[in-house]
């Protein structure tokens, strides 16, 4: 397909040089030799009559106009694969397509696992890539590198459009040992004096929806361990006295797992609204709606 003299896989090729940096490592992952992915990269020096990418030592840097166009080019791909998907009927019993989700281990567990499960069924040739949620994942949503993005509303970005997945309440969870839960759960002086696990979340140590809200309501605890991802609480919570506060589904299915606890936080606490976000472009994609459709089902129920 070509667009004003642009054979628009160049700009595929561009996007892969760009984010590689490396003419090989572009020809490896787009199954080109890399004599093939050299003319490529000449064409398109040719073609926007900049050197893009220069050489300097060992590595590859792009030009301040690459850089530029880093946005649009990307913009113009998810477009075009958009138009795509919106052209071709969704059948789920013979799709083959793949779906990048962002989405925390809470979501996973709690929610998508009864899905997961039943895709084998639905959807038998629809691959499901599941990656945790990073200090990336707004941008790769935006460049189209994520197809999905799970996350509490606070988190979900204003220029994308976003649906209600699921609204999720809080509990307290601790070890089955621990006395307080004997009494219907910690009053808020235990609460507060107790030792906590804390979810911190990517390489920034971004608070998750619990701490952020606790913090904005003015309740300090005594964080004593701070872990990346909810999978890891049970391992620090059983057998001690500490506390942490977690989503109702996901302390159920703990609970029934392992010797734990949960009860009522001895506060008022915000339910959380848990989104499904997806990129501007693909409105139209009656895969993506079909998987929200199921997605939203597998919520309702659990």
């Amino acid at each position: 397909m070509r667009f004003k003299g642009l054979d628009l896989n160049l700009l595929a090729a561009f996007d892969v040089l760009l984010e590689s940096r490396s003419v090989s490592a572009a020809a490896r992952q787009m199954n080109l030799s890399q004599p093939a992915m050299s003319a490529a990269l000449t064409r398109l020096r040719e073609y926007f009559a900049d050197e893009l990418l220069v050489v300097q030592g060992k590595r590859m840097y792009p030009t301040a106009f690459a850089e530029a166009l880093v946005p649009q080019v990307r913009d113009t791909l998810r477009s075009v694969e958009a138009m795509l998907a919106a052209s071709n009927r969704f059948d789920p019993a013979t799709t083959q397509r793949t779906f990048r989700l962002v989405a925390s281990d809470y979501v996973v567990t709690a929610v998508l696992a009864p899905l997961l499960q039943a895709l084998p069924r639905l959807a038998p040739g629809l691959r499901i890539e599941l990656v945790l949620p990073s200090d990336a994942a707004h941008t790769e949503l935006r460049e189209g590198r994520a197809d999905l993005l799970i996350a509490p509303e606070q988190f979900i970005l204003s220029d994308h459009p976003s649906e209600l997945l699921c609204e999720e309440r809080h509990v307290v969870i601790g070890s089955s040992h621990n006395a307080a839960f004997a009494d219907g759960g910690p009053s808020l002086e235990a609460f507060l004096t107790a030792g906590h696990v804390s979810v911190r979340i990517g390489a920034l140590r971004d608070h998750a929806f619990a701490d952020r809200q606790l913090n904005q309501m003015g309740l300090e605890r005594r964080i004593e361990i701070e872990v990346p991802s909810f999978s890891t609480i049970p391992w620090v919570l059983m057998d001690t006295q500490r506390l942490a506060v977690i989503q109702e589904r996901l302390a159920r299915r703990l609970v029934a797992a392992f010797p734990l606890a949960m009860a009522p936080l001895p506060f008022a606490f915000q339910p959380m609204r848990e989104m499904v976000q997806y990129h501007r472009t693909r409105s139209s994609d009656e895969g993506l709606r079909w998987l929200m459709a199921r997605l939203r089902e597998v919520a309702y129920r659990s």
